[in-house]
């Protein structure tokens, strides 16, 4: 296949019934303005028939890219053979395998002994279930959150959400949530863990005894911030300490995207809930779960349902995901080795273009981004991007980092092709001003 970076796209408009129609509340068709028709791995085309490498794969919905061909045959085949497709929380084939396939896949491999709480179809969803065991566990009602922490647009996620422009969405007092400092969130050289541990120690300290601790191991929405093994150790150590139950949001970064299954298996911790969603299904179908460690599973029956909480095309999808690309650890391994080709890339991308230092790299495994000085300007790149046919978006309390999210299973020289873009799209923002050599 021949590649370019150069404008080669020419899409037309989309229909106006998208404007007549549809709320003002859209938001990613307003930076991508085309008819999608088809997708095949990390490519989409529109209706047109123009191309585009896809670098945000369903915001990390897509880690196995778009209409895996073992994950579709089998679907086709479920629904073909009249499978179940809604389930309620009743008993299926389908959630036999996919419970079966968790079992041996991920949780025995680790050592681990969650019990699996399928809640309705949405990340958030699976963190309000998280939330409302926690207070119900433990009899407290404040929840730790952190700086720049993202898990939900729902009240009670939302609460714990630090973006100003989606809590100014409520329209409500969002309560019983106290904010701490990320990691790194006042320099590497602070441990904002101690700070933490000082607040909780000190019964003048104004912070109530709190249910749980909340927090993302990588920040996908907030800027692709990467708490420290050593930092995530830390919490740990604080959490028990102080009789506080642990919840990683692996939303985002879950799934493998991290470089490996959980994100939060590098440092080596054992959180009390764990929160996944997006690439849970394998195929982008609607699934959430929350993973309980078993003395914590006190909800009564029906405490905490829903309609869609058996989305039984995603059980099947799911299960192939598992078996596919979790046997053993070459898909992991896979992902680390392109990981550090985007690190490579963006590092280089960083020395070229930048002014005196101002572009910076966050990030980890296939979750990484090059950091602008304002937002405006790496949403320039990302337009510039798009023309050139790369879909990628930004992230951040500013907008300010452009951020790489495409499919885990990304061929090298896809993935070659896409940094090209956007290597050409900053060179085409900064000008030729802001190139390292002319600077010199």
């Amino acid at each position: 296949m021949t590649y370019t970076t150069e404008k080669t796209i020419a899409p037309t408009a989309p229909d106006a019934v998208f404007e007549r129609r549809e709320s003002e509340v859209r938001s990613y068709c307003r930076a991508f303005p085309v008819t999608f028709a088809k997708a095949e791995g990390s490519w989409m085309s529109d209706r047109d028939g123009n191309r585009y490498l896809d670098f945000l794969a369903g915001c990390g919905s897509l880690n196995y890219g778009h209409n895996d061909p073992d994950m579709r045959q089998a679907l086709i085949d479920y629904i073909a053979g009249d499978g179940v497709a809604h389930g309620l929380d009743m008993h299926t084939d389908a959630k036999e395998r996919f419970l079966k396939a968790f079992e041996e896949r991920i949780l025995k491999p680790r050592g681990l002994d969650y019990v699996m709480m399928f809640t309705g179809p949405t990340g958030a969803n699976a963190v309000e279930a998280a939330l409302k065991l926690a207070r119900l566990a433990t009899g407290r009602t404040t929840v730790v959150n952190f700086t720049n922490g993202f898990h939900g647009m729902t009240l009670g996620a939302l609460a714990t959400t630090c973006n100003g422009s989606k809590r100014a969405g409520a329209g409500v007092p969002l309560n019983d949530v106290a904010t701490a400092a990320f990691d790194g969130y006042f320099g590497d050289d602070v441990d904002t863990t101690a700070m933490l541990d000082r607040l909780l120690s000190d019964p003048s300290s104004g912070l109530d005894h709190p249910a749980a601790v909340l927090v993302e191991c990588i920040q996908g929405e907030g800027g692709l911030n990467a708490a420290r093994a050593d930092w995530l150790r830390n919490l740990e150590r604080v959490c028990r300490k102080h009789d506080v139950l642990l919840i990683v949001d692996d939303i985002q970064a879950g799934c493998g995207r991290s470089g490996q299954y959980f994100a939060f298996e590098e440092a080596g911790i054992e959180p009390d809930m764990v929160t996944q969603a997006k690439s849970i299904s394998g195929f982008g179908l609607p699934m959430a779960l929350t993973l309980v460690k078993r003395e914590l599973d006190v909800f009564k029956p029906a405490q905490h349902n829903g309609t869609f909480r058996g989305n039984n095309h995603a059980f099947v999808t799911g299960a192939v995901a598992l078996d596919k690309f979790w046997a053993d650890d070459a898909f992991a391994q896979s992902v680390r080795a392109k990981g550090d080709i985007v690190r490579r890339r963006l590092a280089g991308m960083a020395e070229r273009f930048g002014r005196d230092g101002d572009l910076s790299l966050r990030g980890r495994g296939l979750m990484q981004g090059i950091v602008f000085p304002d937002g405006e300007e790496a949403g320039a790149v990302c337009a510039e991007a798009f023309a050139r046919g790369l879909i990628i978006e930004t992230s951040g309390g500013h907008d300010e980092v452009v951020k790489i999210l495409c499919a885990l299973t990304i061929s090298e020289e896809d993935l070659a092709h896409g940094l090209d873009i956007l290597e050409a799209a900053i060179e085409a923002v900064r000008g030729g001003a802001g190139l390292k050599a002319a600077a010199e």
